[in-house]
């Protein structure tokens, strides 16, 4: 007999039996689903893995066609439900094999929402239990390993386990029902057409769509401002009118003619205050994507992906949290030593250690099951780019946490020219404090004044009138519509940078200065003259309330899906009596809306046809509308996503296409494969392929530009980058594919 250990993925399995293994740990297989077989304190252990989600929610009974309301389903292996989830059998029937021996079920996967509902399910349906114990960590050091196994509680807590099978079982009545509805409508219509929507994805789509239509009605309205240009000895000073924006031209030609002749400017005022700027708060996950998007540009998905990496490797806190809180328990003094001992944080760790106390500029926003983020002090390794960049940002944020004060000075200059007074405004650090532990992160404006005194005369060098007009409000970024939906409490923070991607990958909106598409500002406007409930962001609040009323024991699953199922019965039969005029209308649209976003550009062969994306047997590819009298085509790589942009090449005129990609930053590229921007040789010569030694290394072109490889692809897959004249070609190193993500 033994104690089963199950972690979310096998990475974390891993770290969790190196923990706790006293003498010999040996690593086994069960049709090629890992796990590890290890003693503690003369305990026999079996840790064993899933690979995230190893069940889904499906129909009981599979419905005809579109057919709708749905509401009878039940969870099944997530394998017989995707040819993407294939994977996940073998490990699921690895857990089966493993719990028929285990005398204790102890669930190790991460403890949130979502790691409930997966350990809830392993310990249902693979382990045949009603109950197990529960490892609770927020790191996976080996320190906090071994304390959350010799405390681990006597039941899962069923509080995350009860709100997080709600959650799915709400999105999935939600998202099940109204895209079949919208299905059904649009083929009612004599089109069809896949459409989708959900219990959040509404709502945030509805506040882009709101942003777009302030932007597309705001009317600008002019106002002028006079700047004033004076000097003292070498030093210029830059001053507006006190009035700032006037709105009437004649008032600000008034001043103009009054100051015109001027030639002296007097300091009226000086006005120096000085403030403290407190540190900043440890990062949650939202202001940690925030922050990366700021700094790096790295979208709030890829933050989160590349955070959970390093959580697994063990060198970051358990990134998924919403507080912004670091508590004495985590051990401060024992991370910052451990800090001390990597050579890019030594110093500054160091400096901290001095201080007589250290104490956290803690935020407000509380998690109850995990603390801020915050690094481990384990020393990484074999970081990527990203990877160390994030890392990087978290350290620094912690340890300027626990920094004094910054002490700034604003000062405020009031100059006389005329009986006019012109006003400027300048802050500068006196003493930088946590802006040296945070930098490079630390984005604030220095103004410096020449040392001036009331009575002081300046030279004026001139006196100008600018005219401008009143600007729009600005498009949201993927993180500050992040921010946005944390603030109007819709999705959670493990959800909302995949809700932004979501509307992307659909085409309602596009761009990182997030713009809506006409499909997304049409299809909002249909649904909120049809069926406006299916948009309403307080009954989807309403839902997350009930939620955490549930993790809290307030409320039952029972009673909020009832409650859930009456709402969308209503909403369902209304959207129904409307069908036909609402398809009608999704039909009309998406007929509009096809072109643009299908159409690249004038095609610069025949002069006359338009460059369509297609997508056909072999993938994507660009065509001429003007097919089979234009013949010109060109191949698009397979993965990432395509946006047509408005811009054509500068150096060939083809059009240019942004391509977006994992893990990269989007990339605008001409369509045209023998552009010289793509810095393709024409004579290459010949190189025996260094791999198989039978082919040849030939020149091929994407949209990307040149490489080589071998000619006996698919036999030999060996690639290379075209090296510059100076140096030989490299060879390309591929990743091997992972078979740890989520179902």
């Amino acid at each position: 007999m033994y104690q089963l250990i199950i972690t979310e993925k096998p990475n974390a399995s891993k770290r969790v039996a190196e923990a706790l293994c006293e003498g010999k740990l040996v690593k086994k297989s069960f049709k090629k689903a890992p796990y590890y077989e290890l003693k503690r304190n003369g305990k026999n252990i079996i840790v064993g893995c899933a690979v995230g989600h190893l069940f889904g929610l499906a129909e009981k009974k599979k419905s005809k066609g579109f057919a709708y309301p749905v509401f009878d389903i039940e969870w099944v292996p997530a394998y017989e439900q995707s040819k993407s989830s294939a994977f996940t059998k073998q490990y699921l029937e690895a857990l089966k094999k493993l719990a028929k021996g285990a005398d204790e079920v102890i669930v190790a996967t991460d403890y949130d929402v979502e790691g409930e509902v997966i350990g809830l399910n392993v310990v249902r349906f693979a382990c045949n239990r009603k109950d197990a114990n529960r490892m609770k960590f927020s790191t996976l050091t080996k320190d906090d390993l071994i304390e959350a196994y010799n405390s681990r509680s006597e039941s899962i807590d069923w509080g995350q386990a009860n709100a997080g099978e709600t959650r799915h079982f709400l999105d999935f009545y939600y998202g099940i029902n109204l895209s079949r509805a919208l299905t059904k409508a649009i083929k009612q219509a004599g089109m069809f057409k896949i459409l989708s929507t959900g219990r959040v994805q509404g709502p945030a789509l509805k506040i882009v769509c709101e942003r777009e239509r302030q932007i597309m009605d705001f009317k600008p309205t002019p106002f002028w401002q006079i700047i004033l240009v004076a000097s003292s000895g070498k030093n210029s000073i830059e001053a507006l009118h006190e009035e700032d924006k006037f709105w009437e031209k004649d008032k600000a030609d008034a001043v103009i003619d009054k100051t015109k002749d001027a030639k002296n400017a007097q300091v009226a005022k000086i006005d120096r205050r000085q403030f403290k700027q407190a540190p900043p708060t440890p990062f949650d996950l939202t202001s940690l994507q925030t922050e990366s998007y700021r700094c790096f540009g790295i979208s709030p998905k890829q933050t989160l992906e590349l955070a959970q990496e390093l959580y697994t490797a063990g060198i970051i806190s358990y990134p998924r949290t919403s507080s912004q809180q670091l508590t004495e328990k985590i051990g401060f003094a024992k991370i910052l030593k451990k800090l001390s001992s990597q050579e890019a944080y030594s110093d500054l760790a160091n400096m901290l250690l001095s201080k007589k106390s250290l104490k956290p500029n803690n935020g407000k926003k509380k998690d109850p099951a995990h603390p801020a983020i915050y690094p481990t002090g384990l020393k990484p390794k074999d970081l990527s780019a990203r990877q160390a960049k994030v890392y990087d940002l978290i350290v620094k944020r912690f340890l300027a946490t626990f920094a004094d004060p910054a002490v700034r000075e604003t000062l405020t200059l009031s100059l006389d020219v005329s009986d006019e007074i012109f006003t400027t405004k300048g802050t500068r650090t006196i003493s930088a404090n946590w802006h040296v532990y945070y930098a490079p992160y630390v984005k604030l404006e220095e103004v410096e004044f020449p040392d001036l005194n009331e009575g002081d005369v300046l030279n004026v060098d001139s006196i100008t009138l600018k005219e401008d007009e009143t600007k729009p409000p600005k498009r949201f970024t993927p993180a500050s519509l992040i921010k946005m939906l944390e603030k109007k409490g819709l999705g959670t923070k493990a959800t909302r940078a995949e809700i932004v991607e979501t509307l992307r990958r659909r085409n309602y909106v596009r761009g990182d200065s997030i713009t809506a598409t006409d499909l997304g500002l049409q299809t909002v406007q249909i649904l909120e003259k049809y069926a406006p409930k299916i948009l309403d962001e307080e009954l989807t609040r309403h839902f997350e309330d009930d939620m955490e009323s549930i993790r809290e024991g307030k409320k039952t699953p029972e009673k909020v899906l009832e409650e859930a199922r009456d709402v969308l019965t209503r909403i369902l039969d209304e959207f129904k009596s409307k069908e036909a005029a609402i398809g009608e209308e999704l039909k009309k649209t998406y007929t509009e809306t096809r072109a643009e976003l299908t159409t690249v550009g004038n095609c610069p062969s025949c002069k006359e046809g338009q460059l369509i994306l297609r997508r056909g047997k072999y993938g994507r590819f660009i065509a001429c509308d003007k097919y089979p009298d234009c013949s010109t085509t060109i191949k698009l790589p397979a993965g990432g996503l395509v946006e047509v942009t408005p811009k054509t090449c500068e150096e060939c005129g083809y059009p240019v296409v942004k391509m977006i990609r994992k893990a990269r930053r989007p990339q605008e590229v001409c369509v045209n494969l023998d552009c010289k921007t793509k810095g393709i040789p024409e004579d290459i010569g010949e190189q025996q392929c260094e791999k198989c030694k039978e082919g040849k290394m030939v020149l091929r072109k994407s949209i990307y530009g040149g490489f080589f490889a071998c000619n006996r692809f698919p036999k030999c897959r060996n690639i290379a980058r075209i090296a510059s004249k100076s140096a030989p070609a490299k060879k390309v190193k591929k990743k091997s594919k992972s078979k740890t993500k989520s179902s």
